[in-house]
């Protein structure tokens, strides 16, 4: 691989820095580095696929207060808020939704997924430190050679700060509606070794009535260096306590100030904790590498499952332990062999039950009954061999990669098995609506390749195209927590076929990825008119990106990100006839642009555009939601080299729009209305 200029002040536009020093740096820049991309450091231009990065400083601007405030800034992602820290992802995808739909993107920290194979959860990423994060990839389009079962439209990797370095931070923010935040970052290091942490305690009263965040976050990190052995080692442990406002329903009631600041939903919570920790040790076997990483993982969540019948409340839990391995063997000096295996083991439990009698009419009173609806524990095994190999020819780069990977379940049913109530009296109008399966075990096995070329047609830019595929084994939720007449799940791996054509480097002051991506999905995996888990859909995604950074002069500079796509079905499904219709929730257009203002060497101004075209809500595509455009406004001023003021006000206009609207039969539409106007100031101390 080789190493490129990059100029100065592109790369200072692009990274959102302040200072001045960077706008006087005429020191030779290096390409940009991303992890996610191979599994191991490596250059992201000559690499066959695209990876969004959002650097420390950008993220330092933005200040997010939700992971999603960040994601704007990623082609081909459209992350939609619920409340709090809750949220539905799209990623190259319409916005994934249901008991499973979550396996679609794998979100991981430091490399590392936040959950295991097979147990997905939605909002898994309030679990990952991404407001102190060193920087944010995202790895667009199946990437499951080097990722396995999950990484079917991509990969969220939150990389956490190396604070064994030294240094540190102290830093408060304050914001509307009795928003704080206080940020702790220091370390210690010697000659080969060294000792840090990271921390946030968030506590968010919320604008709606009866919501509140409280959140703390910590990252611990140690290192350790001896002649050819480096050992890196961390834990990150999070604690979520969040009183939760659910939907309003109504047509545009989010246009409502008092509707859409009230909450019908004010017993809903949900408590999340997670403790993940993990071991990297690399050895340098002359020009070769072996890279180990033993992991556990310990998480647990509670939370009233407000928007079912009956209201009622969930606990799961998952323990677990893990093995990710990767050798590196140099061939020669253009060809470079990857090998590697990895293996977990989770032991998961899961428990329903209501307290109290279900309201409404006479079916949902006597087919939810109160008791228990679910209590089962599932030993989840998986290993996956793989391996890849890149070979440089001149200008042009081969890259290939196959995986094998195995999943099995052991599921143990705790309750009477059947649709009948927890002491196995029958439900009237046919039958209970929760169905629980007989103890049984179930397999999936599955054969990802991946084959990628690029050709540099010169030194800083490259044309490539890929060919790949995805796929995600059933989720435990999806087997086993039936409803009505199913008993079993009959269920096959969802598979994702993707073709990929992209160009993408730096010309003049721009730094610039173009990507068209094409993309078929089978076997995929819903609830049909039945209530019967099924996966016989098939689904076709169509997109082409767009981003750029580009400096004007020294003082103005813009960065891009658009995608205009189509998400629709492509047979008929059981729910209907919707046959080429748009998938819900999957608008064809979503634009960010930032204009950033360097007023001098310690002030900057950014003006944010965030654009959502407007979407269909229902698969029958005859309901609407209309779309929003968001104005945001961020300044930035570094009162010396230590002390850095910030300033934000999101949704200047205090425009009345729906973070997430979708339509259902029972409730019509329905939304979680985006915040009114709102600001923030940060102090920070850098030493």
């Amino acid at each position: 691989m080789k190493y490129y200029y990059l100029p100065p002040l592109l790369l200072c536009s692009q990274l959102s820095l302040i200072n001045s020093a960077c706008a006087e740096d005429t020191a030779q820049s290096i390409e940009r580095i991303t992890t996610t991309a191979s599994r191991s450091e490596a250059l992201s231009t000559p690499l066959p696929l695209v990876i969004s990065v959002l650097s420390e400083s950008q993220l330092e601007l933005i200040a997010p207060t939700h992971v999603e405030e960040a994601l704007q800034r990623v082609a081909g992602a459209n992350v939609q808020r619920g409340n709090g820290q809750e949220y539905l992802p799209a990623l190259r995808s319409q916005v994934l939704s249901g008991t499973g739909a979550c396996g679609g993107i794998l979100t991981a920290e430091d490399g590392i997924a936040l959950r295991a194979a097979g147990f997905c959860n939605i909002n898994e990423l309030f679990e990952a430190h991404s407001e102190m994060a060193q920087r944010i990839e995202v790895l667009k389009g199946p990437g499951s050679a080097l990722y396995g079962s999950n990484a079917v439209h991509g990969v969220i990797n939150v990389i956490t700060p190396d604070t064994t370095q030294g240094g540190g931070l102290l830093g408060v923010d304050y914001g509307s509606y009795g928003y704080a935040r206080y940020k702790l970052r220091a370390g210690h290091a010697m000659d080969n070794s060294g000792f840090g942490i990271n921390a946030s305690f968030t506590d968010d009263g919320g604008y709606r009535d009866d919501e509140s965040v409280k959140q703390q976050k910590i990252n611990v990190r140690h290192r350790y260096a001896n002649n050819n052995l480096s050992l890196i080692s961390g834990l990150t442990y999070t604690d979520l306590d969040q009183q939760t406002a659910g939907y309003i329903s109504g047509f545009q009631s989010y246009k409502d100030e008092d509707i859409a600041q009230q909450n019908f939903d004010p017993d809903a919570f949900r408590k999340a904790r997670s403790l993940r920790a993990w071991s990297k040790a690399s050895w340098q076997l002359g020009e070769n590498t072996l890279v180990v990483t033993p992991y556990i993982r310990d998480q647990s969540m509670d939370f009233f499952k407000h928007f079912l019948p009956g209201t009622p409340l969930e606990k799961n839990s998952q323990t677990g332990f893990g093995l990710q391995s990767l050798y590196q063997y140099n061939v020669n000096d253009n060809t470079n062999l990857k090998l590697g295996f990895d293996g977990e083991f989770t032991q998961a439990d899961f428990l329903q039950t209501q307290d109290n009698p279900t309201q409404g009419s006479a079916f949902l009173v006597a087919t939810v009954p109160q008791g228990k609806h679910y209590d089962y524990q599932v030993d989840a095994t998986l290993y996956a061999p793989f391996a890849a190999i890149d070979w440089q020819l001149n200008d042009w780069l081969i890259s290939a990669g196959l995986r094998y990977e195995h999943m099995q379940y052991d599921y143990q049913n705790n309750m009477l098995a059947g649709r009948t109530k927890e002491d196995g009296n029958e439900c009237g109008f046919g039958g209970c609506r929760y169905s629980r399966p007989e103890s049984t075990k179930n397999s999936f096995s599955n054969l990802s390749p991946k084959l990628g070329v690029s050709y540099q047609f010169n030194a800083n830019n490259t044309l490539y195209a890929n060919f790949s595929r995805g796929y995600r084994a059933p989720q435990a939720a999806e087997l086993y927590q039936l409803q009505r007449e199913q008993s079993t799940a009959d269920l096959d791996a969802e598979i994702a076929n993707n073709a990929e054509l992209g160009i993408k480097g730096v010309y003049n002051n721009t730094r610039y990825g173009l990507s068209m991506y094409a993309m078929s999905k089978h076997n995929t995996i819903y609830r049909d008119s039945d209530f019967f888990t099924v996966n016989d859909g098939q689904t076709r995604h169509r997109g082409i990106e767009l981003e750029l950074a580009h400096s004007f002069n020294q003082h103005l500079s813009v960065n891009f990100a658009g995608t205009y796509a189509k998400h629709t079905y492509s047979n008929e499904q059981t729910t209907g006839n919707i046959k080429g219709n748009d998938i819900d929730t999957a608008p064809r257009k979503v634009a960010n642009i930032d204009f950033n203002w360097q007023a001098n060497e310690s002030i900057n101004l950014a003006l944010q555009w965030h654009y959502v075209s407007r979407y269909f809500t229902d698969p029958e595509n005859l309901h609407m939601y209309q779309g929003h455009d968001i104005l945001s406004l961020r300044g930035q001023w570094q009162i010396s080299s230590q002390l850095l003021l910030s300033a934000r006000i999101i949704n200047l206009t205090n425009t009345a729009y729906a973070e997430r609207a979708d339509y259902t039969s029972f409730t019509g539409d329905r939304y979680f209305p985006g915040k009114p106007r709102n600001a923030m100031l940060s102090v920070s101390y850098q030493w």
